[in-house]
């Protein structure tokens, strides 16, 4: 029987803050195949995380198919924003949420798994952030628009270049994006859709350098949409939910064990020929040109529902 087997192997997973983002799906789902997971925290959540663990609060969400329960190895802060602490202004290092901890830039998580593990196998970028995401392109200032491209798409370079080193030969970095990468999604805004174009096409980049540098596959998957934490701020994720339910291929809500399953499978030896590719994991949306459930459309009966045979 053909099956992911990821024991022997160590993952670490960044943007992990509660149990219902991609990052967690990931995380459970690596470990269901026997993987070693380490995880990083934004650090301006790691206590509320780590309180939520301690209290039981995401344990219905951690048990693993055998009855064990989903296991972190270590949990690091981390804010991929900052590649080393000279790039920390002073007012986020005396930030009430950030003053007690130390360690926390990219570069320094990084050689703190180092120290404490010696390599990795696997490493997941998921993570992303647009302080203006709610604002029109038209609207979004120059601040913005570099912020939304600093969380969402260079922390994932920088992430390979420093945690590159030591990952095993042989080994997988995964990112997420989303459609509005090449398609026009009205209300995705701050400069997230400029982001996520610049994300795929660094990972085809990243494929190429990180190939022949340390032998490492580099893959992004996009997602469908999914009711997480982070899509909710955005505003209108049941809007986007509902639309994909209206004019996908299959009609059915997007979960986050598919996206952790295929993420699973991308990081695994099974797919040891794919890198820079983006994988759609999402009901199919990316394969229509047309919205069938438009007005414009209702009155002609070849765009309702096949009927089955």
């Amino acid at each position: 029987m053909l099956g992911i087997d990821l024991r022997g192997k160590r993952a670490f997973v960044a943007g992990i803050g509660d149990d219902n983002g991609f990052g967690w799906a990931i995380a459970k789902a690596l470990a269901e195949a026997g993987a070693e997971v380490l995880v990083g925290t934004w650090a301006p959540i790691l206590k509320i995380f780590k309180m939520s663990l301690t209290n039981g609060k995401f344990d219905e969400s951690r048990k693993l198919s055998n009855g064990q329960m989903l296991e972190f190895a270590k949990i690091y802060p981390l804010d991929a924003v900052f590649d080393k602490m000279e790039d920390v202004p002073q007012e986020v290092r005396e930030n009430k949420r950030y003053v007690e901890l130390s360690g926390y830039t990219i570069s320094d998580v990084a050689k703190q798994v180092a120290a404490d593990y010696g390599q990795i196998d696997i490493l997941v970028h998921s993570l992303a952030n647009g302080p203006e995401v709610t604002k029109n392109l038209l609207d979004t200032s120059r601040n913005g628009y570099l912020a939304a491209i600093s969380s969402s798409t260079y922390s994932f370079i920088s992430m390979l270049a420093h945690f590159g080193p030591i990952m095993a030969p042989g080994g997988a970095a995964l990112s997420l994006t989303y459609i509005a990468s090449e398609r026009a999604v009205p209300g995705y805004g701050g400069g997230m859709s400029s982001a996520k174009a610049a994300l795929e096409s660094d990972v085809r980049t990243l494929a190429w350098e990180a190939g022949r540098k340390w032998n490492l596959r580099v893959n992004a998957i996009s997602a469908g949409a999914y009711r997480s934490r982070a899509a909710r701020a955005i505003g209108m994720i049941d809007d986007m939910i509902a639309y994909s339910k209206a004019n996908a291929p299959l009609t059915k809500d997007l979960h986050g064990e598919e996206i952790g399953s295929t993420a699973a499978f991308l990081l695994s030896p099974l797919a040891s020929a794919i890198t820079g590719t983006v994988l759609y994991v999402d009901n199919g949306m990316h394969a229509m040109g047309l919205a069938v459930d438009s007005q414009a459309l209702q009155k002609n009966p070849t765009y309702s529902t096949p009927a089955s045979v």
